[in-house]
């Protein structure tokens, strides 16, 4: 099994697969088969970090640029909001971990709105001050109020 795990990954899980469904329990690559399954939820996690940082970005850039705000952003906007309830409806035990990701997303959401406005890191707060529920709030936008929201 070893060697079927490092080289060809996709027809090792298709054998995992195989006997996890044949009940043959005493030929299962445990080791292997353990450290994936934990990988899936380490993935899991980033991917909730991932769509809140894109989210954030966009509720930053939002606030801070609201001359430049477009239908492209609001259409992110809406669709990380989207994508993070369906993720949560998914995979509900990580909402636990909601305050720490966004703790974390908050640092990357700020390096890609510095760098997407051209405005100074320094520009933004140190810390996010965007409440959960106002960053997961369908009706949350930061800032002036906006045409854009209204109109759509």
């Amino acid at each position: 099994m070893q060697s079927l795990y490092e080289h060809d990954f996709y027809g090792w899980t298709q054998k995992q697969a195989q006997l996890l469904r044949e009940q043959k329990w005493h030929h299962l690559d445990l080791n292997n088969l353990i450290e994936e399954i934990e990988s899936l939820g380490r993935q899991e996690r980033q991917q909730l970090r991932n769509r809140l940082s894109i989210l954030i970005a966009h509720l930053l850039k939002w606030e801070y640029q609201p001359t430049k705000r477009s239908r492209s952003w609001l259409a992110t906007i809406r669709v990380q909001r989207i994508d993070l309830e369906q993720l949560l409806e998914d995979s509900p035990s990580l909402k636990p971990y909601l305050t720490e990701a966004i703790q974390k997303a908050y640092i990357k959401a700020v390096e890609l709105a510095a760098s997407e406005t051209n405005l100074p890191l320094k520009r933004f707060p140190s810390e996010c001050l965007y409440t959960l529920e106002q960053v997961l709030d369908n009706r949350f936008y930061p800032g002036e109020p906006s045409l854009e929201v209204e109109e759509n």
